[in-house]
């Protein structure tokens, strides 16, 4: 078990340069926030790939001395998402179907909904489990029929390979695996969360499907904590400290906790970015995923140049970028993104959809004593149980 994190949000004990906000900016309303979240979590992604295994020299060479500033084609078009953003969306389909769970048997199993989730993401990429957890013609609802969802995008080998040898739903991962699949798609966890504990306790646990290493699943339970702490108002400091509090608690935290306090360090040190993106790593790995996101949150006061930054560097530039969209978009709401990225990204009104079905499934009046046997009946078709 993880140790039970502590839900007090404490003063900043770094010394963050600070930065005044866009100027004009409105404080996001919640819903802005969720969608903000999942759209700029999709267009860091998108933004990212092509550049993806490219060297910062090479990227700048074949777009510029700035790099990388707008959709380049990949996959045969402008604006295509990744298995980063596929698994996000498929993670926040799972906790749509716990809370489902919930309301009609009176008990939820949200790390067993998602991991049947992801065995739908599974099927999607043309695999399945070996113990028939991902058998074509289960149950598998609305997002599965997504055509867009089933194309191949690179999907990670610790995802697959776990998701395919588990034995059973919501059984951890036996591997040693710390790579940054875990963390990339665990936003909606913190958008969902009741409180910082439950958004760390199944961070960690959602992530621990497919990554075994506690850095694997450690920096995503932190990554849920300050979705979490953004999504109820906080700073990112804040919210930032407070996944310090949460780590600091559970056995294996040093490399998570050392990296996020070296990309707070750097911030204040004022260094350029591209020092202090190669310093903190490439993000192959989780904990250097998280940081370098957390790096661009900080230093940024737009959407736009805050995923430049974090795509422009040589290593896993669509995670990179699909972490501090995720950031962004939930300090700032949907209107921080650009109106162009917006419009070209693959899938746009299917992840403005789910954003908007994650936000509002806490008041959907469904369940035994549903007062509207229409919509208990609709959405049950579209998120149908296990």
């Amino acid at each position: 078990m993880y140790r039970e994190p502590t839900a007090t949000v404490r003063a900043p004990k770094f010394a963050i340069r600070k930065r005044s906000a866009r100027k004009g900016m409105v404080v996001a309303h919640e819903q802005s926030r969720f969608r903000g979240c999942l759209l700029g979590g999709a267009v860091g992604d998108a933004l990212g790939a092509p550049v993806e295994f490219m060297s910062l020299s090479r990227i700048c060479k074949h777009f510029g001395s700035g790099g990388i500033r707008d959709y380049a084609p990949f996959h045969g078009r402008l604006g295509a998402i990744t298995d980063d953003s596929q698994m996000t969306l498929f993670t926040a389909e799972g906790l749509i179907r716990g809370l489902l769970q919930e309301r009609t048997t009176g008990a939820a199993d949200y790390v067993g909904t998602t991991a049947a989730a992801y065995q739908h993401w599974l099927l999607t990429q043309g695999e399945t489990n070996l113990y028939g957890l991902s058998a074509p013609g289960t149950e598998t609802g609305w997002l599965f029929g997504i055509k867009g969802l089933h194309a191949l995008r690179s999907p990670g080998r610790a995802c697959r390979a776990a998701l395919r040898e588990t034995s059973t739903l919501g059984q951890r991962a036996t591997n040693t695996s710390k790579g940054c699949g875990g963390v990339m798609r665990i936003a909606p966890v913190g958008l969902f969360a009741d409180s910082i504990d439950q958004g760390f306790e199944l961070g960690c646990e959602v992530a621990g499907l497919t990554h075994g290493h506690p850095t694997g699943y450690l920096a995503a339970g932190a990554m849920a904590v300050i979705i979490s702490g953004i999504r109820q108002g906080g700073t990112l400091p804040e919210a930032l400290n407070t996944a310090l509090d949460c780590l600091k608690q559970c056995p294996g935290h040093h490399e998570t906790t050392a990296a996020l306090e070296l990309a707070m360090d750097l911030v204040s040190d004022g260094c350029d970015t591209d020092s202090a993106i190669a310093q903190l790593g490439e993000g192959w790995v989780a904990e250097e995923a998280l940081s370098i996101a957390v790096y661009c949150a900080l230093v940024t006061s737009r959407f736009d140049m805050g995923v430049i930054m974090a795509v422009n560097h040589g290593g896993d530039s669509d995670s990179t970028g699909s972490l501090t969209g995720q950031l962004l978009g939930t300090m700032w709401g949907e209107d921080s993104i650009p109106v162009a990225w917006r419009k070209r990204l693959e899938l746009r009104k299917v992840i403005v959809e789910l954003a908007d079905d994650l936000y509002g499934c806490r008041s959907w009046e469904i369940g035994t004593d549903a007062l509207d046997p229409a919509l208990h009946k609709r959405v049950l078709e579209k998120y149908p149980l296990q």
